[in-house]
């Protein structure tokens, strides 16, 4: 007996030391690029575990992403080439604080953190190829993206009318929740009429945080949520988007974009650059201009590229490093039911928690970290209610990649608002939660059950994230 004891302290020492590294990393949900910071710059800060000496290169990088680009010619040559037309004059004005984006609000004269993408359907022999390779078909006046802004003396392509209609939910217990759907018209358009058969998709700018870490999930490990979900042979079955890598000349996995219609951060911040901001760089050498327009011949280019491989080396790093700030609350009892409750109703089969990044060269910080980012990086069918009825790549109008959650409680602190889902029609999490149908329906109908209590639970773990 006396040699058992000495075994049990051991293993006991083991166990309790095992639950508690697990009850101590819980809130690191970037691993250890996790940052603790609250306020309005909890968004904004740099990889925990980041090097000093790396940390002038994100601070370059985050003044590429925040200062204003301006008309050219101009003294300040490192940012001229602005526009003619574009949606801002910097990545800022629509990641306010690196956050969220957000609607139009009454009266709003422009839609400033919001954009709509434009395409029409592929229907010749010749767009269905272009489809194939591009992802879309631009209208042929207004390009792939409504510009709302133009230079002086200059005509922006149109503007943003948003109005809404209501749509009750009840919960069980007879709780009426009002749903706000939209309805998106452009008004004043500048250069002639759209398509007859114009699609279009208005989009909220969404959080920068993590980035870096969802560019580096493996993609065997989102192709196996893909094989999970499809053997399990239930309503959830997510498919990935693959899109064109301009750089390879490759179609690649899908990441970034509420469609997932962007393969890596390089490409997702030039592609910006070039439709948000008016800016060519060696990825995007063309201006935003479409065909039947010709604003863009009869102004001043910032130089060839406007944005150069330099500055675009430096916005990615930026991008990559942007930290996840730690979860809250994690151990108050209302929170610990509500992530019970989140898995119990099924929402857990798209927002996956627990997730290794991959091994990156050169970037260190964010790799092999686990993460608990809540998202598979699938598309998922989302139901009509969700539609925008526009294709992208493999993505159909119905689907939508699996937004991840982390940080999502820091949301109001950060932007002043609590507008959620691709179009911010969302105005809090239980709206967000109730406009889930499709393959989420069955797990909006569990919600739809659930008690007051057990509502106000869901919500607390949810806001912990």
């Amino acid at each position: 007996m006396s040699r058992t004891y000495p075994f049990l302290a051991t293993l006991f020492l083991l166990f309790v030391g095992s639950a508690f590294a697990e009850s101590e990393s819980s809130h690191l949900s970037g691993g250890k690029t996790t940052v603790k910071k609250e306020g309005p710059n909890a968004y904004s800060m740099p990889a925990a575990n980041l090097p000093m000496s790396k940390r002038l290169d994100f601070s370059v990088g985050n003044s590429f992403f925040r200062n204003p680009w301006v008309q050219a010619p101009a003294s300040t040559d490192a940012r001229d080439g602005l526009g003619p037309l574009f949606n801002t004059n910097g990545c800022q004005n629509c990641h306010i604080k690196d956050g969220r984006g957000h609607p139009p609000e009454e009266n709003d004269q422009h839609a400033v953190s919001m954009l709509v993408r434009l395409s029409i359907p592929a229907v010749t022999v010749q767009q269905k190829a272009a489809y194939e390779r591009d992802g879309l078909i631009p209208e042929p006046s207004y390009g792939g993206q409504l510009q709302d802004f133009a230079l002086p003396n200059m005509q922006p392509e149109g503007q943003i009318d948003i109005t809404y209609d209501e749509v009750a939910v009840t919960f069980d217990d007879g709780t009426v929740v009002m749903l706000r759907k939209p309805n998106l018209k452009i008004v004043e358009l500048a250069y002639g009429d759209m398509h007859q058969d114009v699609l279009m998709s208005a989009r909220v700018a969404p959080p920068m945080i993590g980035l870096g870490l969802i560019e580096s999930i493996p993609e065997s490990a989102i192709l196996a949520f893909a094989a999970e979900q499809k053997a399990e042979k239930t309503t959830v079955s997510g498919k990935p988007n693959y899109v064109m890598d301009v750089r390879s000349n490759k179609m690649e996995l899908g990441r970034f974009g509420w469609k997932a219609g962007q393969p890596n951060l390089m490409q997702q911040n030039a592609a910006a650059f070039n439709g948000d901001v008016g800016l060519t760089s060696s990825l995007f050498p063309s201006e935003n201009c479409s065909s039947n327009q010709d604003i863009c011949t009869a102004q001043h280019s910032g130089g060839e590229p406007e944005v150069s491989d330099k500055i675009l080396n430096f916005v990615e790093f930026y991008t990559q490093h942007l930290a996840v700030p730690q979860r809250r609350n994690i151990n108050d009892p209302l929170v610990v039911e509500g992530e019970k409750l989140f898995n119990k109703v099924g929402c857990q089969n798209c927002h996956r928690s627990d997730i290794q990044t991959s091994t990156r060269e050169g970037l260190p910080a964010i790799s092999n970290q686990t993460i608990h980012p809540y998202t598979d990086m699938l598309l998922h069918d989302m139901g009509e209610g969700l539609a925008d009825h526009r294709p992208e790549y493999a993505a159909t109008g119905r689907e939508w990649r699996t937004a991840p959650l982390w940080g999502i409680g820091y949301t109001e602190e950060v932007n002043g608002h609590t507008y959620f889902l691709h179009d911010g029609r969302a105005r809090n999490l239980t709206e967000a939660i109730l406009w889930h149908g499709g393959e989420a329906e069955h797990a909006k109908q569990n919600v739809l059950a659930l008690s007051k209590s057990e509502r106000d639970a869901l919500l607390a773990f949810l806001n912990s994230l």
